[in-house]
């Protein structure tokens, strides 16, 4: 009897010992997953620099170098067009049109959302100082964006952008 009382005794202690060690393990694991899905994140600030290195392109005036910044199969919904841009001759074409006015853009809000290391949404408000061609008269233009980034062969894209003049307040 007091064998079998000590043998149950061993095999309680062991699978208690066992079963702390699991979890341990587990929660080891797992912070340590957590330790690298951040590290692998990009930051607020790399993304928000996303911004200025696409308005530095539009600076250039060159329809390509500011397309170079979308993916392939990205999608972009222009404030100053009613045609959806689905590739990359489209997206060339409108900022082709759009550059004659020597667009010059800067932030006025922004909430960005790093979704995973692959994948970043940057919103908000932005105002763009456009010049008439035709007059040299400059103007701002206050309107909402959207930028979706996808990291692609290790360089952020923009796969989906919405802008639209912003509307009056009520």
């Amino acid at each position: 009897m007091k064998s079998t009382f000590r043998t149950r005794a061993v095999l309680g202690t062991a699978a208690v010992v066992a079963a702390v060690g699991t979890f341990t393990a587990g929660v080891g694991a797992a912070q340590a997953g957590e330790e690298q899905n951040r590290r692998g994140k990009a930051s607020e600030r790399e993304i928000a620099a996303l911004f200025d290195q696409w308005n530095a392109a539009l600076q250039t005036g060159d329809a390509d170098q500011v397309a170079d910044r979308y993916a392939p199969d990205a999608v972009l919904l222009p404030t100053a067009s009613p045609v959806i841009r689905t590739d990359r001759a489209g997206i060339v074409d409108y900022f082709e049109h759009f550059l004659e006015k020597k667009p010059r853009g800067e932030k006025v809000r922004s909430v960005i959302n790093v979704l995973d290391a692959n994948s970043a949404i940057d919103a908000g408000l932005y105002r763009f100082y456009l010049t008439d061609p035709k007059t040299g008269v400059t103007k701002p233009v206050d309107a909402r964006y959207s930028y979706e980034y996808e990291k692609r062969g290790g360089r952020w894209l923009i796969v989906n952008h919405h802008s639209s003049v912003l509307p009056a307040g009520n």
